[in-house]
């Protein structure tokens, strides 16, 4: 099966497994789910070339922030870019949440979606939970009241790589996955940031992403901005705020659906 690349982090987050037969008729397509991360390349995306010693020093920051990593959790806003109407026509805002649990790199995903709408003025709720846990990825949707789940199996442990991409994942692994160049210094929302393009190593992955930008904190090791581009021309801009870093313990609850005694479990296959 061919899996749907998703990016929470990843951020959110990216994976070169998914499900296609999603994209088109099971919520995870550009008018229901909103969960398929499609991006658009520009030339001004292209970064200059740097000192080496720069990237260096983004990478050994993101190291020290993996190594001490427990959880995460911020707010975010998700703006998506359609290239056929030349405008971001859908937003979404809600909370994301990560925890580690375990030795390894064993992590927890939670996006709450909560607001969405064409515009951040026309936003209304729009309840949308999507869990990253135990090899699975879960989708609920309490207007329609069903869960949609895929199980990574052996693909599972790739995921999780995605999943803590600029949350809490080292500069050493983001390596092993991408062609990583340091693009420069930016200031996004008054945050001081070291911009990293990412090109995936994998042909597959890059036939979905041809490539993500990510905004680092300097001073934390974490994105406060992703960007995902796609081949096609469309894109998503991923914004964080009020990141919270191995701070207060992170509820189990938060890391539950929260479903009813009807809710409809589905498995895509194929």
């Amino acid at each position: 099966m061919k899996v749907l690349s998703l990016i929470l982090p990843v951020a959110i987050v990216c994976s070169s497994s998914g499900f296609s037969s999603l994209e088109t008729k099971d919520g995870f397509n550009a008018s229901a789910g909103r969960f398929d991360y499609s991006f658009h390349l520009s030339a001004a995306a292209q970064p200059k070339p740097a000192d080496p010693a720069d990237l260096d020093a983004v990478l050994k920051k993101m190291d020290a922030v993996a190594a001490t990593f427990k959880s995460t959790q911020a707010t975010f806003e998700w703006d998506t870019y359609e290239k056929v109407i030349d405008e971001v026509d859908d937003y979404e805002t809600g909370v994301i949440s990560y925890r580690r649990t375990g030795k390894e790199i064993e992590v927890e995903m939670m996006a709450e979606v909560k607001m969405a709408g064409p515009s951040m003025q026309s936003l209304k709720p729009e309840p949308k939970f999507v869990l990253y846990s135990g090899g699975k990825v879960r989708m609920y949707q309490p207007k329609i009241d069903t869960v949609t789940e895929v199980d990574l199996g052996k693909k599972h442990a790739d995921f999780a790589n995605y999943v803590v991409l600029g949350f809490g994942g080292s500069g050493q692994d983001l390596q092993k996955v991408f062609d990583v160049t340091y693009a420069g210094q930016e200031t996004v929302s008054g945050v001081a940031t070291a911009k990293l393009q990412l090109v995936p190593k994998s042909e597959t992955l890059r036939n979905t992403y041809k490539q993500i930008l990510l905004w680092i904190d300097l001073d934390r090791g974490i994105s406060v901005q992703q960007q995902f581009f796609q081949p096609d021309g469309n894109y998503r801009l991923a914004k964080y705020t009020n990141i919270q870093v191995n701070g207060k313990k992170i509820p189990d609850e938060v890391f539950k659906l929260k479903t009813t005694s009807k809710t409809q479990v589905v498995s895509p296959k194929g």
